[in-house]
């Protein structure tokens, strides 16, 4: 019988996370532990790190998914164990899972099979805090605003004007547009509000891009709350709620440590989506892993299209980083789902819809070649891959000049990623990063949008809905038009139509509405149908989770 994936993370023998430490070269006085197996670092370590030079940066990608994902984060950690067997200082660098997916549709974000990090139940529900402290200061910046405008209004906000949102890490659609303040005068002014997933939260982005304590503060003042009666910008700092928040935020900053099944160091730190957000790991963690090591794996959500295309003009931009080389995960199922197949067909062989399907394959290696960033395309392999189908996708890659590697992760752990990780060190040592992003700081907003659309997703063009319009123009008057976008699309597909899959043409891409996170420092640009708050399924995972007498955690996928 195939064990779940919690059962392999249950049975596991975990290292004391000081014993994890100590393969970085990280002293035990360097942490703040959090049990036997969690840690968090110190602020005085991660500021004597500055001095040390960068090992090579490697993002995990991957083409558009079916709904249960294709096994990114699963090669990310297969692919640190398999460094790790090489005899290579290596540590990954991952996103915190959202409670959403968990009890949702998707599951955990820890990986799957032999390579997944643990504590997974810890990860995977509470970990060390972080998204409670985030929620904690969105909600508080919510609080100090209705309670400013009950108190006397002194900053005139506009109540019709109000774009601050509360934030829940739970899909619950029925809090997307709600009414508060109803009941007595003291109960506050009655107004329309709204809820966002805790990871789209703009704290979340900027968390997870902040360099230190210092910036994460002049982030949060910058913070656009509301509007006043003029058409003034109303910011956290107007407030005062900039200190208040930052307390709240004082350990959530600092990055997390766990181990792989494997006891590979991984560096877990922060969780905004990508499909709503920009998708990427914090900042803090990504170059602290760089000091660390000399190979660092990370990964960004979804597809190339949203993920890496995120991590790249938005995360790269502004942290100065500079990727060695990409891997491009896909899996058979998923490229004969883009071939037209339903989703409880996907394990027969089917060669007409592979070869349908393998085109969203090739538009995703075109798009991460215009980085200029050397791409491996590896196959997250399932036991209903035939050969026949692997020999395929293995020559289609090879002819598009990049490297290819099947990845065994799921099955063997490490042993299973060192085919991967022979092509990575292959490619590093032989093809030239030359990255640069896809578009320049000078180009209008409206631009830059037309050309993610155009060039990355492969649109014929933008609409805009009067709102957008609207949006776009003052944002630009307000001096925020040199930002880069963030782009909230659907990850099933290049488009912003989930049911238009493989590699659609003749499409346009509508925003319908855009507006500034001024404290992270993009805009953000909401194209089709997609929500910032998401909803549960009819069968939400949540149904199949369970904790007995003793305290064992079953149902976590």
């Amino acid at each position: 019988m195939v064990k779940t994936d919690i059962e392999i993370a249950q049975e596991t023998k975990m290292e004391h996370i000081r014993d994890v430490a100590a393969r970085l070269d990280v002293s035990e006085d360097d942490l703040e532990l959090y049990g036997k197996y969690k840690a968090k670092f110190t602020e005085e370590y991660i500021r004597s790190l500055s001095d040390r030079k960068d090992g090579k940066l490697i993002l995990v990608t991957a083409v558009n998914p079916t709904p249960a994902g294709e096994g990114k984060t699963t090669t990310t950690v297969g692919l640190g164990e398999a460094f790790g067997r090489l005899g290579k200082k290596a540590v990954i660098a991952l996103r915190e899972p959202s409670l959403g997916p968990c009890f949702g549709i998707k599951g955990g974000a820890a990986g799957g099979g032999y390579a997944q990090v643990v504590p997974m139940e810890d990860l995977n529900l509470h970990f060390t805090g972080d998204f409670h402290a985030i929620t904690s200061a969105n909600n508080l910046l919510a609080a100090m605003l209705d309670n400013h405008i009950q108190q006397g209004n002194a900053l005139d906000i506009d109540t019709r004007q109000i774009i601050w949102k509360r934030c829940e890490d739970m899909n619950d659609r029925a809090l997307r547009n709600i009414v508060v303040g109803l009941g007595s005068k003291m109960d506050g002014f009655v107004r329309e509000d709204h809820f966002v997933i805790t990871v789209a939260s703009e704290i979340m982005a900027i968390l997870c891009l902040a360099d230190d304590m210092e910036d994460l503060k002049a982030r949060l003042g910058r913070i656009i709350v509301a509007y006043n009666r003029s058409g003034d910008p109303v910011t956290a700092a107007d407030l005062k709620a900039v200190g208040a928040m930052a307390a709240l935020l004082k350990d959530a900053i600092k990055p997390n440590l766990i181990q792989t099944l494997e006891h590979t160091p991984a560096i877990v730190h922060g969780g905004p989506f990508a499909n709503i957000a920009h998708g990427c790991n914090s900042v803090r963690a990504t170059k602290m892993a760089l000091k660390l090591a000399d190979y660092v794996v990370t990964e960004a959500g979804f597809g190339a299209d949203l993920g890496a295309e995120k991590f790249f003009d938005i995360k790269c931009r502004m942290a100065g980083l500079h990727p060695d080389a990409v891997v491009l995960v896909a899996t058979v199922r998923a490229l004969k789902y883009n071939g037209g197949v339903p989703k409880d067909k996907l394990s027969e062989e089917n060669m007409e819809a592979l070869k349908a399907g393998i085109v969203n394959l090739e538009k995703h290696i075109e798009n991460l070649q215009k980085y200029q960033v050397p791409v491996i395309v590896t196959l997250n392999a399932f036991i209903t891959d035939t050969e026949q189908e692997i020999a395929y996708v293995r020559k289609f890659c090879e002819d598009r000049n990049c490297e290819f590697a099947l990845s065994e992760v799921w099955e063997k752990g490490g042993e299973g990623g060192i085919e991967l990780a022979d092509k990575i060190l292959y490619t590093l040592e032989n093809k030239k990063s030359s990255f640069k992003p896809l578009y320049g700081d000078d180009l209008t907003l409206k631009e830059k949008i037309e050309t993610i659309a155009k060039e990355i997703y492969g649109a014929d063009g933008v609409t805009y809905s009067p709102a957008a319009e609207k949006a776009l123009k003052k944002i630009t008057d307000m001096g925020f038009g040199k930002m880069p976008v963030c782009m909230a699309k659907t990850q099933y597909s290049l488009s912003d139509d989930p049911k238009k899959l493989g590699r659609p043409t003749g499409f346009t891409v509508n925003v319908r509405e855009v507006y500034v996170s001024a404290g992270a420092g993009f805009v953000v640009a909401i194209n089709g149908s997609i929500m910032t708050m998401p909803g549960l399924p009819k069968k939400p995972a949540a149904e199949g989770i369970d904790v007995n007498a003793e305290g064992k955690i079953t149902g976590l996928f």
